[in-house]
């Protein structure tokens, strides 16, 4: 029976994968979520379940919300200590799948999403990427199918109007990613700060762990502390028409810093160094 559900529940993997990855925005929380979905079914034996997808989606739908507001419960926490990297499969990760993941949903949605409230990114992610039902989305977020429907409905809103005010400005971006890189460069606390957002997320891809990086860092200090005396190799450029960084000491693209800057400050950075991801970039000097 075990092999009857493993081969029922491989079918419906990368759907779920891409689920979870859309609501978490992190390939390791996402495979953490399937993971889960995949125990919760072997545990009940597949006993009572008529549409196998639509209860595993329900289930990682479930596991995401969870963990988003765990997510944020954390971050109103004052922290202790030194930042630890993200979980150690992620650097393990596979770097095509990683990929994939990151060309189905840009940075700049990802970053917009993050700004939504758990239920809300939820509800979003279900109904206008997924085409599920507010009837089915209601118990999972716990509301009435029209709350839910109002959930997404705001949802909707907030992410048109975010993607529009990330729509690049290149000479405008110039300067906050000069600032950037002069700051770090002579270790100026104070100034890489002033152009990172506070809560800034940096992901690196797990080839880029694997130079040393650190697979998630989150807020303004830590990032700041990561690139200080850093970036003495890094220059501007286009990457993909937008403003970003490349790396690539004598001649040879080692890595590239995709930005999200909105309001003269950085609102992300996605370290990537994966040469086939690399390979796929756009790249122009400046």
């Amino acid at each position: 029976m075990i092999n009857f559900l493993a081969r029922q529940f491989e079918a419906h993997r990368r759907h779920l994968l891409r689920v979870a990855y859309r609501m978490l925005g992190s390939s390791g929380e996402a495979d953490d979520a399937v993971q889960e979905a995949w125990l919760r079914l072997s545990r009940s034996e597949g006993t009572g379940i008529d549409n196998l997808g639509g209860w595993l989606t329900t289930v990682v739908a479930r596991v995401c919300l969870d963990t988003l507001r765990s997510r944020k419960a954390r971050r109103e926490e004052p922290l202790d200590g030194e930042p630890k990297p993200a979980a150690d499969h992620v650097a393990a990760g596979d770097p095509e799948r990683d990929a994939e993941l990151a060309d189905n949903v840009g940075a700049a949605l990802l970053i917009v999403l993050e700004a939504l409230a758990p239920a809300e990114r939820v509800a979003f992610v279900l109904h206008d990427m997924f085409d599920l039902p507010f009837e089915e989305i209601a118990p999972i977020v716990g509301r009435s199918p029209d709350a839910a429907r109002q959930l997404a409905s705001r949802a909707r809103r907030r992410v048109r109007g975010s993607a529009r005010d990330l729509q690049p400005d290149v000479a405008s971006q110039r300067r906050v990613v000069d600032d950037f890189l002069a700051a770090a460069r002579s270790g100026d606390m104070a100034g890489l700060l002033a152009v990172l957002d506070p809560d800034v997320v940096l992901n690196a891809d797990p080839a880029a762990v694997r130079l040393g990086g650190i697979a998630e860092l989150r807020g303004a200090q830590v990032v700041a502390e990561n690139f200080k005396g850093k970036a003495q190799l890094a220059r501007p450029a286009l990457v993909d028409g937008a403003l970003g960084v490349v790396v690539a000491p004598r001649g040879r693209l080692l890595l590239v810093l995709n930005l999200v800057i909105d309001e003269g400050h950085i609102m992300a950075i996605d370290v990537v160094a994966d040469p086939d991801r690399l390979a796929a970039l756009d790249l122009s000097e400046l």
